[in-house]
C-alpha cells in the first residue's frame, strides 16, 4: 500500500484543533467547501497523493483522530490500504476514549499528464468506495467523502448536482477564507506542502550526489576496521561528537538565507562531502547518536537541525538506509520543538530508509499518540548532566560493538568492497 513517497505503515494524528480545544475559538464547517478549506490546517501541511481520514465525534461533529497515508499507485493495492486506515484511525480513536460517530475522507492529488482533475476524480471513485466499505465494515458511517484536484473538490457522497457540479467547485484561494483567519488567530501554521517539506530531507542527485556517494565509500573502507576494533572504536565515538559539534558551531556563525531552497543550499555549502561522510557513518552508532539527540532545545536546536537535514540528504545512493539516524534525529528535534508536522513526515522517511530502526520507530508511536516529549527531553537532559562532568572520559562509543554496529560494518565493507575502495 504504498508509492514512492510513502510508508506502509498509516500515519494517524490524534491532537486539537481550534474547533475542539475549550480555549480557542470554534469554527463551524457547514459545507464540503469549508471541510477542504480547513484540511491544511488540520494537518499542518498541504497533502499530496493523499488519502487523509478525519474521525468525527458527538452530535456536533467534533473533530477526532487524523490520518493520512499515501495513495498506492496500484489500484491492486486499494483495498488492503482502505482497510488497514479503516482499521487504524478506528481502533485508535477507541484507545483513545471513543469510537467515532463517523469519518469524513480526503482524497488529494493533482492531474498526471494530460489528466483533468475530473478525470482524477473519477480514477479515485473506486478507492474512495473502498474506503467507504472498509469504515463501513467497522461500523463507523463515512459522512463526507471529498476528492481535491487541480483547485477544485468533487463529493463522492452528495448526489445534488445543484452544490456538488459535475465539472466540481472551485476552491478558494489559499489565505482568504474564514477558516484561515481563525487559523492565524489560532497561531497554527501550515508548513508547505507534504512534497515540500519531503524535499528537505531527500536525497541529492546528480553529479553531486556522485560524488558524494564517493566520499561515503572512502570513509566506510576507513571505518570498517575501527569499529570492529573495541580498542578504537571509542575514539571514532568522540571524533564523531568533536566534529558534529563543530559544524554546529559553523552553522550557528552562518544563518539560513530567506526562504528553505536558499537556506537549504547554504547549509549544504557549509558542510564538506568528507565531513558529512563521517558524521553519516559515525551517526550509525547508537550512543553517538543519543549523544547528538541531546541538541533538542534552546539555541542548540536550530543549527542541529539544519545539521541533520543536510545529512538526510547526503544519504545517497547506496548508502540510503543511513538515512534512518540522521532523519529520526530530524524529527526528535522538530517535534521537541513544537512542529509535530514535520516530525511525522521525517520520522515515517526514516522508517521507509529503515523499517527496523527502533529509535524511529518509538518516536513515531510516541508523536502519533500525542506523548507529550517533555518526559524524553528531561531523560537526555540528565543523561548529559552525568556525562559532561566526567572530564577525560569518552562521551560516546565505549561498549563493545554491538548487533548494529556489527551491522553497519557489514554494510559498509560490502559496499566497498563492490567498489573496490
Amino acid at each position: 500500500m504504498t508509492n514512492n513517497h510513502e510508508s506502509r505503515v498509516p500515519s494517524d494524528r490524534h491532537s486539537s484543533t481550534p474547533a475542539e480545544s475549550g480555549t480557542d475559538p470554534r469554527i463551524t464547517l457547514r459545507s464540503p467547501a469549508e471541510l477542504a478549506d480547513a484540511l491544511p490546517y488540520m494537518l499542518g501541511f498541504h497533502p499530496t497523493d493523499s488519502l487523509v481520514m478525519v474521525a468525527v465525534h458527538g452530535e456536533g461533529g467534533r473533530f477526532g483522530g487524523r490520518l493520512r497515508v499515501g495513495i498506492p499507485t496500484a489500484p491492486a493495492e486499494w483495498e488492503e490500504t482502505a482497510r488497514q486506515a479503516a482499521d487504524c484511525l478506528i481502533r485508535g480513536s477507541e484507545r483513545r476514549g471513543g469510537k467515532p460517530d463517523g469519518i469524513v475522507v480526503f482524497l488529494c492529488q493533482e492531474p498526471r499528464d494530460d489528466e483533468s482533475g475530473q478525470r482524477v476524480m473519477t480514477r479515485l471513485r473506486p478507492l474512495a468506495q473502498r474506503v467507504r466499505l472498509a469504515c463501513g465494515a467497522l461500523d463507523v458511517p463515512v459522512l463526507e467523502a471529498l476528492c481535491l484536484s487541480s483547485g477544485r473538490l468533487w463529493s463522492y457522497v452528495c448526489p445534488d448536482a445543484r452544490c456538488c457540479p459535475a465539472e466540481g467547485s472551485r476552491l478558494a484561494a489559499v489565505g482568504t477564507s474564514v477558516m484561515a483567519a481563525a487559523a492565524t488567530f489560532a497561531g497554527l501554521q501550515v508548513r508547505g506542502s507534504l512534497g515540500e517539506i519531503e524535499s528537505r530531507l531527500a536525497p541529492l542527485r546528480g553529479a553531486v550526489a556522485e560524488e558524494m556517494e564517493g566520499a561515503l565509500d572512502r570513509a566506510a573502507a576507513a571505518l570498517v576496521p575501527k569499529i570492529l576494533d573495541g580498542a578504537t572504536r571509542a575514539e571514532v565515538g568522540a571524533e564523531t561528537i568533536a566534529l558534529a559539534r563543530a559544524v554546529i558551531r559553523r552553522i550557528t556563525l552562518t544563518p539560513p538565507v530567506e526562504g528553505p531552497r536558499g537556506a537549504d543550499d547554504r547549509d549544504d555549502g557549509l558542510l564538506g562531502h568528507d565531513e558529512a561522510a563521517a558524521l553519516i557513518l559515525g551517526l550509525q552508532d547508537r550512543e553517538v547518536r543519543d549523544v547528538a539527540a541531546e541538541w533538542m532545545e534552546d539555541e542548540e536546536a536550530a543549527p542541529a537541525l539544519r545539521l541533520w537535514r543536510a545529512l538526510a540528504r547526503r544519504c545517497v545512493g547506496a548508502y540510503g538506509e543511513h538515512a534512518a539516524a540522521p532523519l529520526t534525529l530530524a524529527g526528535w528535534v522538530s517535534w521537541s520543538t513544537g512542529d509535530e508536522p514535520t516530525a511525522r513526515i521525517a520520522l515515517g522517511m526514516a522508517l521507509r530508509a529503515d523499517a527496523e530502526y527502533r529509535f524511529a520507530q518509538l518516536l513515531h508511536h510516541a508523536c502519533n499518540e500525542g506523548i507529550d516529549p517533555e518526559g524524553l527531553r528531561q531523560c537526555l537532559r540528565e543523561e548529559r548532566r552525568r556525562r559532561e562532568p566526567r572530564r577525560g572520559r569518552p562521551q560516546a562509543g565505549t561498549r563493545p560493538p554491538g548487533r548494529r554496529d556489527r551491522t553497519t560494518a557489514r554494510r559498509a565493507s560490502r559496499r566497498t568492497a563492490g567498489s573496490g575502495q
